[in-house]
């Protein structure tokens, strides 16, 4: 079991809910991302997914949830999304969106609700490690949760 932390909008969000998850803490590196969040839990990177704030071309935000192992095609997720163009928000935007800090940014208690696109082979594991809301915390779940609770539509916008 793991040690208790303080509570987060995505920990409290998950619990209102009684979604089941545990806590997974680590040593936060700024700029250590995905990957270096799963080699301080002794994880694989493809199951530790990135939370990532986008916006399209009218500045409409939107997550995508990726592999940590795989970068974005920005370009296919907009032709899969019907819109233009669709870039990263700079980190204030996405903070403002988000409600977290950028390294800590969770799908689950967002201060803005925003549409939730997961990349398709995330949905294929029984379990998962996402951010729980705070830098230096990754949840696991099971990723069906993604759908049914934040109604996240598959994209397949992995970059080979």
């Amino acid at each position: 079991m793991a040690k208790k932390t303080s509570e987060t909008p995505a920990t409290l969000w998950l619990k209102q809910r009684k979604i089941p998850f545990s806590e997974h803490i680590y040593d936060y590196a700024a700029k250590g991302g995905a990957n270096d969040a799963a080699k301080k839990l002794g994880l694989d990177p493809h199951i530790t997914i990135k939370t990532l704030v986008m916006e399209d071309e009218k500045k409409q935000p939107l997550i995508i949830l990726m592999h940590g192992d795989q970068e974005v095609s920005t370009k296919n997720l907009a032709r899969q999304t019907g819109v233009k163009h669709i870039q990263p928000c700079e980190p204030n935007t996405a903070q403002r969106h988000s409600g977290y800090l950028v390294g800590g940014t969770s799908p689950f208690g967002t201060r803005k609700t925003m549409p939730v696109w997961v990349q398709k082979s995330i949905l294929d594991y029984e379990s998962i490690y996402i951010n729980g809301g705070k830098r230096g915390l990754l949840i696991q779940i099971n990723p069906k949760i993604l759908v049914d609770y934040l109604k996240a539509k598959p994209v397949d916008v992995a970059l080979d």
